[in-house]
């Protein structure tokens, strides 16, 4: 691989490591780097390499938290990208579930950095996907990169995982962590759980509807995950949010109008505990009101900066004229 040096950007095409690359964020991410004519190694827990063009190389690991055989057949790689982590929604927080949560993402990075620190040359630039639930219930506070962290699980789950992923930092390696909204997909993750019941009129609010939601478009997250790579100056924090949170009522509103269906229907907090337990707090009721204050001062460009656009532009549904 060529190595990267100081300058305006880095040299293409980079070999870059991939884990949790067969997620639909890693497979977004992935086809756009293969666009650009990286060469990609991607690390899989499934058994046998998938049929994959190239330049995408298929590893096999079973990060324990130490190197695997996997590490001498990689080679040196110019950026590693560790996308790892069973979802967070997966099922209900049992006590087992939590701890899968967490082992599901502090094992891949601990075997990562130990990758990093043993590379010669190290990876310049190791990228860590977590998540905003680093901030917890911010209420209608404006959230921006500064801002501490919360005091529930899944708060305490990212900064757990953002802190292994900080480990490889060093006078070679940067770490920059990307804490994730909500990624805005009409075919996976939570849009899709929301089109079925409001293209029938019996789409609504969550609870109270006034806790706010920090979205992203699918592209636009994959266009800042690129950005952060092709930059030599970021390290640290950056939240990966549209510039313009909505209140959940405000987000039922715009989709029930994209799609030109009611949605008054609420979801009633008891309900959604009922339904979920602890999850559903984190997970819906929690206001987040995050910004991306980092990814603006350094010059990062939003395509989608309005919600309605983005729906929009997700489901096919032209703006009336």
């Amino acid at each position: 691989p060529r190595s990267l040096v100081p300058g305006p950007c880095y040299p293409l095409p980079m070999h870059i490591l991939i884990a949790g690359a067969t997620g639909f964020l890693g497979r977004a991410l992935t086809a756009r780097l293969a666009e650009q004519g990286h060469a990609l190694t991607i690390l899989t827990r499934q058994d046998g390499a998938r049929a994959v063009p190239a330049p995408i190389r298929v590893l096999q690991w079973h990060p324990d938290g130490t190197l695997g055989d996997w590490a001498g057949t990689c080679g040196p790689v110019d950026v590693v990208i560790n996308l790892s982590g069973e979802s967070i929604a997966a099922r209900r927080w049992t006590g087992a579930q939590k701890t899968r949560l967490l082992t599901s993402r502090i094992l891949p990075t601990r075997s990562l950095v130990a990758y990093a620190h043993q590379s010669s040359p190290p990876p310049a630039l190791l990228v860590n996907a977590s998540a905003i639930g680093f901030y917890g219930d911010a209420g209608e506070a404006l959230v921006d990169e500064q801002a501490p962290g919360g005091g529930d699980f899944l708060a305490r789950l990212v900064a757990d995982w953002e802190g292994e992923a900080l480990r490889a930092s060093g006078s070679d390696t940067r770490v920059v962590l990307v804490r994730t909204g909500i990624v805005l997909d009409p075919a996976q993750g939570a849009l899709a759980k929301m089109l079925p019941p409001f293209r029938l009129g019996m789409g609504g609010p969550f609870g109270s509807g006034r806790q706010y939601m920090s979205w992203i478009h699918r592209d636009d997250w994959v266009s800042l995950l690129e950005w952060l790579i092709e930059s030599p100056g970021t390290s640290g924090p950056y939240n990966a949010t549209a510039p313009t949170p909505v209140t959940n009522t405000e987000f039922a509103r715009t989709l029930g109008r994209v799609l030109a269906r009611p949605a008054f229907v609420p979801t009633p907090p008891l309900a959604l505990k009922l339904a979920l337990g602890e999850m559903a707090g984190p997970l819906l009721l929690f206001s987040q009101r995050v910004v991306p204050a980092r990814a603006l001062a350094g010059g990062f460009a939003f395509r989608f900066v309005e919600l309605e656009g983005a729906l929009r532009d997700l489901t096919g549904k032209t703006f009336p004229r």
